[in-house]
């Protein structure tokens, strides 16, 4: 059971259409684990969202261990229950943090590695099943040295194209926030897009299930789309050409008689890094030339610049300004 399955116990709970069973499990907890001074409100959204995603199998472990136990309740109003899962929660996490060291290697026994990508570089692994990674830049990747359990599970913060050795006794899991992407042996794009606050999985072979916790947005396949919106929970499933969308995990980057603005637009995908312009006509000049795999992308827009009299600053927050008056 993960995060999003303990969420949707609990919104259940707040509204009402738990069962009696559910009600137990919740209530145990805040008979058991109550205490007001939690810490929860202290943490960050990255460390809440880490307590929930491992809340449940204690909640599990507790009402199996408990189970003969009939715990006698008075009743309730309507009022009450919203205030007690909220209470419940608080008094989860406070208790996760007083032991999450010693429950950290009971549910999660396998030690994740980090790989974080620096801005305007990319990179790529093989994962212990043979799977492959190329990370884009500013993102990052958590993945176990060996898949030893029943998944292959990782988790992805910004963007990744995946492409999954096949097998179909021990499906691949991505969670990326709240999106769930299972496969079986396939290749596919996900990008997390923070500043849009969206989710796109794209996919260029096989067929890829994506999902919000419990409830499915769709079954891709290839040179199809799901951009899933993070603040209103929609999701639009599309028909797109899977390679544009990779384009920038591609070796080289060629460029034909294109415009400065085309060429930003490129350098955008592959580097994950925004691109403006200062002076609108510097977005007309056309150019031909190729950029080599490996190349940062400081030498990339030197060269561009240099072809189009332009100059380009890296702003503080990491974004690119080109300059330039334009091109007769």
């Amino acid at each position: 059971m993960n995060r999003n399955i303990i969420e949707a116990l609990l919104d259940r709970y707040l509204e009402g259409k738990t069962s009696q069973e559910e009600n137990e499990m919740v209530e145990n907890w805040l008979e058991q684990s109550n205490n007001p001074h939690s810490k929860w409100k202290h943490l960050n959204q990255s460390r809440k969202n880490q307590w929930l995603a491992e809340v449940l199998g204690e909640i599990q472990n507790s009402i199996q261990a408990t189970k003969s136990e009939r715990v006698v309740i008075l009743q309730r109003n309507y009022l009450w229950r919203r205030i007690a899962a909220v209470a419940a929660v608080l008094a989860i996490c406070f208790t996760l943090y007083l032991e999450w060291p010693a429950l950290q290697s009971l549910v999660r026994p396998t030690q994740l590695i980090a790989l974080s990508v620096p801005l305007n570089q990319q990179k790529q692994i093989t994962l212990a099943d043979g799977s492959k990674v190329w990370i884009n830049s500013n993102s990052q990747l958590e993945y176990p040295k060996e898949f030893n359990g029943k998944t292959r599970e990782v988790y992805l913060s910004g963007q990744a194209y995946f492409d999954i050795k096949h097998d179909a006794g021990k499906p691949f899991i991505i969670h990326t926030g709240k999106v769930v992407t299972t496969v079986l042996g396939t290749a596919f794009d996900i990008k997390e897009d923070k500043t849009s606050h969206t989710i796109v999985v794209t996919v260029t072979r096989g067929k890829v299930s994506v999902a919000n916790g419990d409830k499915q947005l769709g079954i891709l396949t290839p040179n199809q789309q799901i951009s899933y919106n993070l603040l209103n929970s929609k999701s639009i499933q599309t028909n797109v050409d899977a390679k544009q969308a990779i384009a920038w995990q591609k070796a080289d980057l060629h460029f034909e008689d294109v415009t400065f603005a085309d060429a930003a637009l490129e350098l955008e995908e592959r580097f994950n890094v925004k691109i403006n312009f200062k002076n609108d006509k510097t977005k007309d000049c056309r150019f031909t030339g190729t950029a080599l795999e490996g190349d940062k992308l400081d030498k990339i827009l030197k060269v561009i610049c240099a072809f189009n009299n332009a100059t380009y600053q890296t702003k503080s927050d990491g974004s690119i300004l080109i300059d330039g008056e334009g091109c007769n």
